[in-house]
């Protein structure tokens, strides 16, 4: 659905970088004493959003809000690229042949890298931050440029995830490899606050954290919370469709936000760890519903990667619900396999 035009009881919140828009009902609810809540903030240099239902036994938004900053806050301290004191930071500074003791988080994250890349057959790589910075894509901010063969060549040797090994509560590198965990630490910062959110007894909730998002439960009126998958372009916001979700994340990757273009051609942030380029076919962007939103995050990303092709068919044998949007010469086409019509709830506009 193209130019899709919002009823009048909803209203647009966040999720522009995503791809994913969030429709949001304004109308009462039902129960007695019950309302919804909402509150947002700024993290890991974008937005999050929580809106739950409150009844008689849950806490207020303060004490949510609260917890929920907390857990944001440890993300960033753990995963962040821009902040030379956080724990991945700090082992990125790290030379060859060195080991760094990390919090159990940064270690189960590098394990599904490591998933995500055999699987891809290297494709996926979480190494990626040296060709992030060669190309001016990455925290270094650098010219954006396509860099000379040479230069290219230098730092390919950097990356590479067979680079990485887990030596009990250590990680050790035996090259200068810098790890990138921004392709899934804003999913396993959704499903942290999720599970924090269960733990406190709220049950019907949607929480977003820079795009990434997982909804549970219904909204005050009842109806499910509705997710507008977005068109892949930069110069305005049009909804290619509309889903329902109810106990699982959502991520949406895209190459329309972020990229430059040169002699003609477009480069965008997401790279192929194999060839040490952004990729360059015309898969424009990629949904994933997944029960993790970690999973949804990093899943979306690897399909991104992988193409129109080699992406659909992955989705495929592994049963992934995607929903593809694909460049054609006449615009976009969609592409939507049957495991993502079942955990949306089938097409709902």
């Amino acid at each position: 659905m193209a130019g899709a035009v919002l009823r009048g009881d909803e209203e647009l919140l966040t999720g522009r970088w995503s791809g994913l828009l969030v429709l949001a009902g304004i109308l009462s609810g039902c129960g007695s004493g019950d309302s919804l809540e909402r509150f947002d903030g700024p993290t890991m240099g974008s937005r999050y959003s929580i809106q739950y239902v409150r009844h008689s036994s849950t806490p207020g938004p303060k004490a949510v809000q609260a917890e929920v900053e907390n857990i944001l806050a440890e993300v960033d301290r753990q995963f962040s690229t821009y902040r030379s004191d956080s724990d991945i930071e700090r082992f990125n500074a790290l030379p060859a042949d060195r080991c760094q003791v990390m919090p159990g988080p940064v270690l189960e994250l590098i394990r599904v890298g490591e998933q995500l890349s055999l699987q891809s057959e290297g494709s996926y790589d979480l190494t990626v931050e040296p060709l992030l910075n060669l190309w001016g894509f990455g925290p270094q901010g650098r010219e954006e440029k396509v860099p000379t063969a040479e230069a290219l060549a230098e730092v390919r040797q950097r990356v590479g995830h067979a680079h990485l090994r887990i030596d009990g509560d250590q990680l050790c590198k035996d090259a200068a490899v810098e790890v990138d965990f921004n392709s899934i630490a804003a999913g396993y910062a959704v499903d942290t606050i999720a599970t924090k959110l269960e733990a406190m007894g709220i049950h019907n909730y949607l929480a977003e954290a820079t795009g990434e998002l997982k909804a549970a439960g219904k909204k005050l009126d009842g109806s499910p919370w509705r997710i507008a998958l977005e068109e892949p372009r930069d110069d305005q916001q049009v909804a290619e469709r509309i889903i329902a979700v109810d106990g699982y994340g959502v991520s949406t990757s895209g190459d329309y936000r972020n990229y430059f273009e040169q002699d003609g051609r477009r480069y965008s942030h997401t790279f192929d760890a194999r060839t040490g380029a952004p990729v360059l076919h015309t898969l424009a962007s990629v949904t994933v519903i997944h029960p993790s939103a970690l999973m949804a995050d990093g899943l979306s990303t690897l399909l991104l990667i992988l193409g129109p092709e080699r992406g659909w068919d992955y989705a495929e044998t592994h049963d992934i619900g995607a929903f593809f949007v694909i460049r054609a010469d006449t615009g976009f086409v969609t592409r939507t396999n049957q495991a993502f019509e079942r955990l949306s709830g089938g097409k709902t506009e």
